[in-house]
């Protein structure tokens, strides 16, 4: 499998298949596809997967593309301005991502919930208690509303982040919630209640851009919505 990730500001993700490759993703996730390419919709691991899936923001259903001639060629497109990121994974590795970010995958890789062990983690996060686990081996996509910044954490880095803009994380990576501290802070500071606190070691991915914080923007231009 070979791929080509076009654009900037709205990009699109370009597959080309070898014939008896597959990939797949939710339901309408596709944008347009060249060449003898297989379609096959199904619940991907039965009903608690399926429900599973419907929890962590993707559709109940997951669509198979399986390229069936010489080579076949099928694009993907984000659901909101972003950024497209590419994830090599490795037998075992797993990506923690946040609810709906998934695009798209190689058909070895799989998907599931995640849920958030912490009570503070889950309550506050901003996201809810649940998000996807993407686990290896094969190719996997992730879209990201806005740019996208990534560090490298070392053992026992700290980064603070205000929940809405965590992309995705390392398995390796601990996840909490904290209280921001100073009543004028809490008050003032734009931020709200409670932080995320992220540590080392993995890698961590960051989006500059949240949908949330995108939607309020836009409603002060639709009238009687401002």
């Amino acid at each position: 499998m070979e791929y080509q990730i076009k654009g900037t500001v709205m990009q699109s993700l370009e597959v080309r298949l070898s014939q008896g490759e597959a990939i797949y993703t939710e339901s309408g996730g596709m944008a347009w596809m060249m060449g003898d390419i297989e379609m096959h919709t199904s619940g991907r691991g039965g009903l608690g997967k399926m429900l599973g899936r419907a929890l962590s923001g993707e559709s109940l259903f997951l669509t198979t593309y399986t390229c069936r001639g010489t080579q076949a060629l099928i694009t993907f497109a984000p659901e909101a301005p972003g950024k497209v990121i590419p994830l090599q994974l490795a037998a075992g590795q797993t990506i923690i991502a946040q609810k709906d970010a998934f695009m798209c995958a190689e058909d070895n890789v799989d998907l599931a919930m995640h849920f958030r062990k912490r009570l503070g983690a889950g309550l506050f996060g901003g996201e809810g208690f649940i998000m996807q686990k993407v686990t290896g081996p094969g190719m996997a996509f992730l879209e990201v509303p806005g740019e996208v910044v990534q560090y490298n954490l070392q053992q026992g880095q700290r980064l603070r982040v205000d929940p809405g803009h965590i992309a995705a994380f390392d398995s390796s990576v601990d996840f909490d919630i904290q209280m921001v501290k100073g009543v004028t802070n809490i008050l003032f500071g734009g931020e709200g209640l409670f932080l995320a606190a992220l540590q080392g070691p993995g890698n961590v991915w960051l989006q500059t851009m949240t949908l949330s914080n995108l939607a309020g923007k836009l409603a002060r231009y639709i009238p009687g919505r401002g």
